[in-house]
């Protein structure tokens, strides 16, 4: 077993790129439609590359510092031969590798979707509803495979280079940093222009969502870009690379080579699986687009398992002797194939289950999202009271699951363990249990980007007056957009509770061999573990306060623009005065750049100073209890602000009196409107922030571990 297994799996990378390549070249080929449809589609494409360059200059500084920083640390840490302590210039290298190529997924998957928009719905016109899934699925899968393909690719190409995982785990954490911030800026910007549109267009003015006098209605199309395609995209782009090389820590400590090459590889399987299940994802003029975008997900899911079972019986064959540091201990593989190949079944599983309860919770058609509406009779009070109690209650089974695939992931693999041996082996199970569920990352990550390019279509057919059928198809599709995206918050969520505990595992290992422990026990019972759960329990909050307050104050200043350009702009009303569409999107970029950067300083330097204040002790706590309570906060968030915008919908389609009654708003519909208000900076802002703060924190610590001064 040699480095050219590693080649195999930088080339799943280039092919996963090299398909995502030809499948925008087929969607540039489509009619972008009337002059009407092309104009607003350039208009919503030169806003959100106006916020990502934006974006991307403001995070250069940030991200020249801790280049120079790791770099410069080199000088200073005393390095033993063969130590490999994560700092010096391979791991400055590294780190940059892993923001830029985070920075590329971003830029790839915007120009994918701002482009497909307008030719989703001219298929949606010209062909009908098959064609226009096509074409919005096939601008999502380039989102998905750039993600999986250059996530996979940094770290098979770094890993040949400098052939230590511990030299490039700052990959993990330039992609860690640059997500935090695509996440948080991102879902300021999204909410700032949509409750801004909502509150003024929808409730005040009563016009349609999408209606062009609305001068935010642009700054919203962006936003549902800059949100959900590169804010997802840059989130499990991260999860990806840091299961990926937290795995291969703890592989590399365990089990020697094939311990390493073995997420990479199966990395590689769930490439190639979802590049096969694209092709899966197709439904007629009458079908449903919700069950074709299944079959997609399921055959990558039984694809990928597939291939695993046989990659893990080749790996870690039952006869061939464990070597570490080129010494043969002894120690046999025996059956430790099987058992690392259901800890990955069980991230498969988790994957499933997740979406189908973030369904269940989120979904219109469900109980949950119809007591939300129901409850909207009495006003918008208990609207909000009910979906507060959605969003809780929705934590609990969720918990259950992750929980149940750890302990299964741990059972599989240590059942197989020689005496002895059996705690250590088990970390590697759960470490493939979250690389099981990211494998499969370019799959729902094309399913999430979907979305956008969905409602972007729908827009647009508004805007440029298409016949009521057109839009009828394309609200169809983002109907079902809408459900994805819960999928996928869903899918981001247990990838950073899996993922985290990876990292996790890989920290301990990091610093027993930092103190030269044979264990490194994190007892409750110590005050200063406790010290560190608290502190870790409190940030997720002050984030989320944070995130959810700039979304408040951007939102004001969005209101306050298009109340403006109502009063002041002629003939707006009336369809005869243009609205400046591009100030909104100017409003909603300086807001998102500007209230961005105090999470991110939160994010990056806490855990720094817990751990060289408070010691490795102090650092394991916090992490503790940042992802234990990250995940709660990251669920409750995600699924109560899924269930508002639903029973709003619901309502909206003509349910309890729909819109309008005898021409008059629905008191009803107007209380979910303002219960879906409330729940949009907690579906896309605070509660997607969770899972990027979670994993930074794990990144950081993959660094400091083997740097820390004292226990």
């Amino acid at each position: 077993m040699d480095m050219t297994l590693a080649y195999y799996a930088a080339g799943a990378g280039v092919l996963a790129l090299l398909f995502a390549l030809v499948t925008l070249l087929q969607v540039l080929k489509e009619s972008m439609g009337t002059d009407k449809m092309k104009e607003i589609s350039l208009a919503v494409q030169e806003g959100a590359m106006a916020y990502m360059n934006r974006q991307y200059k403001t995070l250069i500084p940030f991200a020249a510092l801790i280049f120079i920083v790791l770099w410069a640390a080199g000088f200073f840490v005393e390095q033993k031969p063969g130590s490999h302590l994560p700092v010096g210039l391979p791991s400055a290298i590294s780190f940059l590798v892993g923001a830029v190529c985070s920075a590329i997924a971003g830029y790839i998957g915007m120009n994918s979707t701002t482009k497909s928009n307008a030719r989703t719905a001219e298929a949606a016109r010209s062909y009908g509803l098959g064609k226009a899934l096509k074409v919005s699925f096939r601008a999502g899968a380039v989102m998905g495979l750039s993600v999986a393909g250059l996530g996979l690719l940094g770290v098979s190409v770094l890993f040949i280079i400098f052939q230590s995982p511990l030299i490039i785990n700052s990959f993990a954490f330039g992609a860690s940093v640059i997500a935090f911030f695509a996440r948080v800026g991102g879902g300021i910007y999204t909410k700032a222009a949509d409750v801004g549109a909502d509150l003024v267009g929808k409730v005040e003015a009563g016009i349609p969502e999408d209606d062009p006098r609305n001068p935010a209605t642009i700054a919203d199309n962006v936003g549902d870009n800059v949100g959900d395609t590169a804010g997802m995209g840059a989130d499990l782009f991260e999860s990806y690379g840091a299961t990926t090389i937290a795995a291969m820590l703890i592989g590399n400590t365990l089990f020697g080579f094939p311990g390493v090459i073995f997420p990479m590889l199966v990395g590689a399987v769930g490439i190639i699986a979802a590049i096969l299940g694209t092709f899966t994802v197709r439904t007629g003029e009458g079908g449903n687009p919700q069950a074709a975008l299944n079959v997609g997900l399921w055959s990558t899911n039984v694809l990928t398992a597939i291939g695993t079972f046989f990659l893990a019986k080749a790996i870690f064959p039952a006869t061939q002797t464990i070597v570490l540091n080129g010494k043969d201990t002894g120690v046999a593989f025996g059956g430790v194939s099987f058992g690392i190949f259901m800890a990955v079944m069980a991230g498969l599983v988790v994957n499933v289950a997740v979406g189908y309860l973030t369904e269940y919770y989120t979904s219109h058609a469900k109980e949950p999202t119809r007591r939300i509406a129901n409850a909207s009779k009495s006003g918008p009070a208990t609207n909000v009271i009910h979906g507060l109690a959605v969003g809780m209650e929705s934590t609990f089974i969720p918990m259950l699951v992750f929980a149940g695939a750890i302990y299964f992931s741990f059972w599989a693999v240590s059942s197989n363990a020689p005496a002895g041996q059996a705690a250590m082996w088990s970390i590697y199970g759960i470490a493939m249990a979250a690389m099981g569920m990211l494998s499969t990352a370019g799959m729902v990550v094309a399913m999430d980007s979907f979305g956008p390019v969905a409602d972007n279509a729908g827009g647009i057919a508004e805007m440029a007056n298409l016949p009521k059928e057109v839009r009828e198809k394309t609200d169809k599709l983002d109907a079902v957009g809408n459900t994805t995206a819960a999928i996928a918050k869903g899918f981001a969520i247990g990838s950073a509770a899996l993922t985290a505990l990876a990292l996790f595992s890989a920290y301990v290992d990091g610093v027993k061999h930092k103190f030269g422990l044979t264990e490194f026990i994190v007892n409750l019972t110590e005050p200063i573990v406790l010290v560190g759960v608290f502190i870790g329990g409190a940030v997720p909050f002050l984030v989320g306060a944070r995130t959810m307050r700039a979304v408040g104050d951007a939102a004001f200043g969005m209101v306050e623009e298009v109340r403006r350009q109502f009063r002041e702009i002629p003939g707006i009303m009336e369809g005869t005065g243009k609205p400046d569409y591009a100030r909104c999107v100017d409003i909603a970029t300086k807001s998102a750049i500007s209230k961005m950067i105090f999470p991110g300083i939160v994010a990056v330097t806490i855990p720094i100073l817990v751990g060289f204040l408070l010691g490795a002790k102090a650092l394991a706590g916090f992490l503790g209890g940042l992802t234990t309570t990250g995940v709660l906060l990251a669920l409750f968030l995600a699924n109560a602000g899924g269930a508002w915008d639903n029973a709003k919908k619901w309502i909206e389609s003509g349910n309890l009196g729909g819109k309008k009654i005898d021409g008059q708003p629905n008191p009803i519909h107007q209380a979910a409107v303002i219960g879906d208000t409330v729940g949009d900076p907690c579906k896309d802002t605070s509660g997607p922030a969770m899972n990027p703060l979670i994993k930074v924190a794990g990144t950081i610590s993959l660094i400091l571990g083997p740097l820390l001064t004292k226990l």
